[in-house]
Parts: C-alpha cells; structure tokens; sequence
C-alpha cells in the first residue's frame, strides 16, 4: 500500500496532533525521510510522542520503521546527476557523480562546523582521564577508526562492539572522564543508553551526529555536526563515514597541536611498533 493511502486510511482516527504529522509527512515525504524524530516533531509543531504514536497507529513498530516504509515509497536524487544523466556502462559518468558526492560531503562538513564546539571538545578531551567511543553498526566501524587514531598520537582511548562490554565501561567512567557517541541519526537506542549510563556517572559526553535535533544531543555536553544523511534504505553510507572521520580527524589534529614535540614521538613510536610486525 502507498504510504499517503495508508495514511488517509488511518486519518479520521487520528487526534488532531496526529493529524498534524500526518498532513506534514504527505506534504513533504522526499525530505521527511532525512528527518530525524526531533526534526519532525518540531516541523509537525507536536511533541516526541505524538509522532511516536502516529507511526504505530498507521501500523508501523516505531519512527525507523516508518522512516524505511517512506524510503521504499520515494523516488530521490542521490546527487545533483540524475538517473537520467547517469549511464550505467560509462564508468566516467559513475566515478564522476561519486567523485562529487564526496567533496560536497567534504564541503558540507565544513559548513557544520562550529569551531567553538570543536575547541571545547578538544580542550576536554585534552584534560580527559580516560575517552570511551560508543557507536554501533558503521558508527561503531567509525569508533575504532577513532580509537586507532587516538593511539597513533599516543592518546589512550577504548572502542569496543561488544554491548555487555560497553555497558560495563559506560557504568564505570568517572567525573573527568569522556564519552564520545558517533552516531548518523542521533537516535541509536544502544549508543544513547551507554551515553546516559556514562553521564550519570559523571563523565562529559561529546556526540558526533548528522542531526542537531536528535535524542542523542539533548544527553550530550558538546555536539559535533557531520553531514551526508542518509536515508533508512542508505545506512552506512561512506558519505557519512567519511564526514564522522572528518570530525574525528579535526579532533585529533587539534590534540597533536597542543602537544606537538611528545606526538611527534608517539607517532614515531607508534609507528616502528607496526613497522615491526611487517617484513
């Protein structure tokens, strides 16, 4: 069933906030499908909940569910190239069309970027006792990007895919201590539980998210922007990696430059420690 026959189904049972919702996702469903639950929420002009219960009243388990059913509906441009433009035997015209998508990833970011936030970030992370990196899926791919990076610089740092093993780790951080989240949708129901675990126990939470209204800012102490959203039906899209390292990449840039003559030698370090592994 197509998604607005679905909803006017449904329409003469909704409340009046419902009804809300459901006018603004048939009016606009091609941008809907980038919004996070916040973002509609307010676009809707309703609370949280109302769109929670919109999604399961039109049959749907919850908002992500929703949100890949509005995908499947959806025609889009993935770039500025259409389908029409494209010619799937040119390999030119695809290497073009990935080529671009990647700078205006790049361009985005930069965009994002409030230097500000960044500067806290770094300076807490400089000051840091201990750094945890919470992320599942391709952000928890992202996390120990970010943990080897740390390392190579000579900052210790944990990232761990195990979610027995992050809870432990969340309920063990201490005041001093920072909890760094990664995840696209600010929504991850695991990664925002390890968050507030972290927090609760007095450590400073940074989050790394495409979406300034999400769940996951309103835990966090500091947010940092990416760019590239995605669609459900594009999860873990390299667009949007590439932006979380961008950020993660600055984040370390800006620790080397506090310090500059020891992360010098914990790069040297670091480096004759891998060098010794190859023939």
């Amino acid at each position: 069933m197509e998604m607005n026959d679905r909803i006017n189904t449904y329409y003469p049972s909704l409340t009046k906030s419902e009804q809300k919702v459901a006018l603004c996702v048939m009016k606009c469903p091609a941008d809907i499908i980038y919004f996070s639950v916040t973002e509609l929420a307010d676009f809707a002009g309703t609370g949280e909940t109302t769109v929670m219960r919109f999604c399961r009243k039109i049959g749907f388990k919850g908002y992500q569910d929703f949100r890949l059913s509005l995908a499947q509906n959806q025609t889009y441009r993935k770039s500025d190239m259409s389908e029409e433009d494209i010619d799937p035997d040119h390999e030119h015209d695809i290497t073009r069309m990935v080529y671009h998508n990647m700078l205006d990833i790049l361009h985005s970011s930069m965009g994002l970027l409030d230097r500000s936030e960044l500067s806290r970030a770094i300076s807490c992370l400089d000051q840091a006792g201990y750094v945890q990196f919470f992320g599942v899926g391709a952000s928890g791919i992202s996390a120990q990007d970010a943990k080897n990076r740390f390392l190579r610089i000579g900052r210790r740092a944990e990232a761990v895919v195990d979610g027995h093993i992050q809870s432990m780790m969340a309920v063990t951080m201490n005041p001093g201590d920072v909890a760094i989240g990664i995840s696209v949708s600010g929504s991850t129901l695991d990664t925002n539980d390890m968050l507030h675990k972290a927090k609760q126990n007095g450590a400073t939470v940074i989050a790394i998210t495409n979406y300034a209204k999400s769940p996951i800012t309103s835990i966090a102490d500091i947010v940092l922007l990416t760019a590239g959203k995605e669609a459900p039906i594009e999860g873990g899209s390299i667009g949007a990696k590439i932006s979380q390292l961008f950020v993660i990449d600055l984040i370390c840039e800006g620790l080397a430059r506090k310090h500059t003559s020891r992360t010098e030698q914990m790069k040297e370090k670091t480096a004759r420690a891998v060098i010794e592994r190859s023939y």
